[in-house]
């Protein structure tokens, strides 16, 4: 380890001091700070006393800031040699080690960070992301709701808490939180997304109708906020409305198989046998594609059903049934829209979708939060 650090060295200097402005890797600061003369100020807080301490310190910021985590690594450390107190210097490196997937050095970091300065919200808000990527997420809950105490205001704390709550199967608070987030930021199209998931969960569905459209009106192109949109309508009776979405859905995603089948059962429950019978196809030729055989199956079983009802005497039209069916026995066909059960979200997201947002895979409906947790807060105001 020290051969490496020894190969960095060549990047510093600490006999001149460098002007910095904090911007690219923050999620909420905005503010900058320069060094006057001889001293390193973060607005009117000292960083440090030692100016040798103080140099590294910059000079690990600007390597940091540059994504070059090696040589930002080394200058931090070099400045902790020079002053162990220095908590910023700590909650970078943990921002690195985050970043590097290496967790407990990340959650040793932000821990080292507050017990130096206590009142520190980001460095709550990290270790946060640490301990919910180490799947601590009651943990994690603990220190976001502590990185609020401090900081009321911190969006993404409130989002991510939100996100964590509903983990944990917390609704009324999750959602609670989200719109915390949305207060804060009403141009928050993830925190709309979420919102409507833990509404629709809820069973509160005129809400998370409300929702969904805020999240498409602010993001046209989150094709599963449409294809869940689109469900809810459908399970309202609002089929023009349904069909709407759907298109709306497959536009953005043309691949995606269970909005061709939710179309298909919206066209067959108007009547409209032809248009449902082309959608049910384009969704058997979608999991064929995907190796879904099961369900191509299915859609195909309820092909042959439909196909067999247009050959009988004409009778009153039975709805289909609300899963497809399994075998050909089974003549019944469904009349809402197919829900798969929520899925779990295998990724919290470093930047979380999350993030400034990072997208996450995206699956059936409903989805989980697709955005996961946020990138790592440096310091607002503090370099």
């Amino acid at each position: 380890m020290f051969k490496k650090y020894q190969l960095c060295q060549r990047f510093f200097s600490t006999s001149n001091m460098v002007l910095f402005s904090s911007s690219a890797f923050l999620v909420l600061a905005t503010s900058t700070f320069t060094l006057p003369g001889s001293k390193v100020l973060a607005q009117e807080n000292v960083v440090t006393q030692d100016l040798e301490a103080a140099s590294y310190y910059q000079q690990g910021v600007i390597r940091y800031n540059r994504n070059d985590l090696l040589s930002a690594e080394y200058a931090f450390r070099q400045a902790l040699q020079r002053d162990p107190n220095l908590g910023l210097a700590r909650n970078y490196l943990g921002n690195i080690f985050l970043q590097q997937n290496r967790l407990e050095a990340a959650v040793q970091e932000y821990a080292e960070a507050i017990r130096m300065n206590p009142d520190l919200g980001e460095a709550y808000y990290n270790l946060a992301l640490a301990l919910q990527k180490q799947g601590q997420k009651e943990a994690a809950i603990t220190a976001y709701r502590q990185a609020l105490v401090i900081e009321p205001t911190m969006v993404a704390a409130h989002y991510n808490l939100g996100l964590a709550l509903y983990q944990q199967g917390q609704l009324l608070e999750a959602i609670a939180e989200y719109q915390q987030a949305i207060n804060l930021d009403s141009s928050n199209a993830n925190a709309y997304f979420n919102l409507a998931i833990a509404l629709q969960k809820q069973g509160e569905i005129p809400e998370a109708i409300a929702a969904y459209r805020q999240a498409v009106q602010l993001n046209p192109k989150n094709a599963i906020a449409y294809s869940n949109l689109g469900s809810l309508l459908a399970s309202l009776g609002q089929a023009s409305e349904a069909v709407n979405a759907y298109k709306q859905a497959l536009s953005q995603n043309p691949k995606n198989a269970l909005a061709y089948y939710n179309l298909g059962v919206t066209f067959y429950n108007q009547g409209e046998i032809n248009k449902a019978n082309a959608a049910f196809k384009r969704a058997r030729n979608e999991y064929r594609e995907l190796g879904n055989l099961p369900e191509a199956y299915k859609v195909e079983q309820l092909m042959l059903q439909i196909a067999q009802k247009k050959s009988q005497p004409e009778v009153t039209q039975t709805s289909i049934p609300s899963e497809t069916p399994t075998s050909t026995n089974n003549q019944e066909t469904p009349n809402l829209p197919e829900t798969p059960p929520t899925e779990t979200q295998s990724n919290p997201g470093d930047v979380p979708i999350s993030v400034e947002q990072q997208p996450l895979k995206p699956p059936e409906m409903p989805n989980l939060p697709e955005t996961p947790l946020e990138t790592p807060a440096n310091l607002s105001g503090k370099g």
